[in-house]
């Protein structure tokens, strides 16, 4: 099965775009919801996260990710430790999870697919771009957060024309209609294809 690899920035609309796939059969992975089950549902990466952050990263109803978010993206040295913590059982979470997957190809979404380097078990790359102020407008209304918030997430992120050199296909996200018609015709190549 050929594998896909979706990201973009924060705001970019790679979770509308994995919805987009969805709506045509295809199995997609969201990397960040599974991270977040993952950091609810194991005791290794509960016991790692307490050690390096603290007692505050859980409460008696599970992970914290308020204090989280707080705490790494105001340092780039904490947010990698974390990420070394995480990421590795998700991407044994991924294998798993295709080994039990059908269809020509399946879509891995992951804010962070070029910084983890799991683009690198990726067949192809797809990078979901729009401008910085939609972006940062987009964000502000659904997490409702202050712009301040959302630069300092932005700033932990590599910028979009760092991410465009290893991607393999970029689309623009302004125009629903426009990224509508940009899946439909990827989906059709991939399917073939495989």
């Amino acid at each position: 099965m050929k594998i896909v690899g979706l990201t973009g920035g924060i705001g970019s609309g790679k979770t509308t775009v994995a919805k987009l796939f969805m709506e045509l059969g295809v199995s997609v992975y969201i990397a960040d919801e599974e991270a977040k089950e993952l950091m609810s549902r194991s005791k290794i990466i509960k016991r790692h996260l307490i050690q390096l952050l603290g007692r505050k990263a859980y409460t008696k109803d599970g992970i914290n990710r308020s204090f989280i978010a707080k705490k790494i993206f105001s340092d780039p040295v904490l947010l990698s430790k974390v990420n070394l913590i995480v990421h590795p059982k998700v991407a044994k979470h991924f294998i798993r999870w295709v080994g039990k997957q059908n269809g020509p190809y399946c879509i891995k979404e992951a804010a962070i697919l070029f910084e983890s380097g799991s683009y690198k078990d990726c067949d192809t790359t797809i990078m979901i771009s729009a401008p910085k102020s939609v972006r940062l407008n987009r964000v502000v209304a659904r997490d409702r957060v202050s712009k301040e918030d959302v630069l300092s997430r932005m700033d932990n992120q590599w910028s979009d024309e760092k991410k465009k050199e290893l991607s393999d296909i970029v689309i623009e996200n302004i125009d629903l209609n426009a990224v509508k018609t940009e899946v439909l015709k990827l989906h059709r190549k991939l399917s073939k294809t495989s």
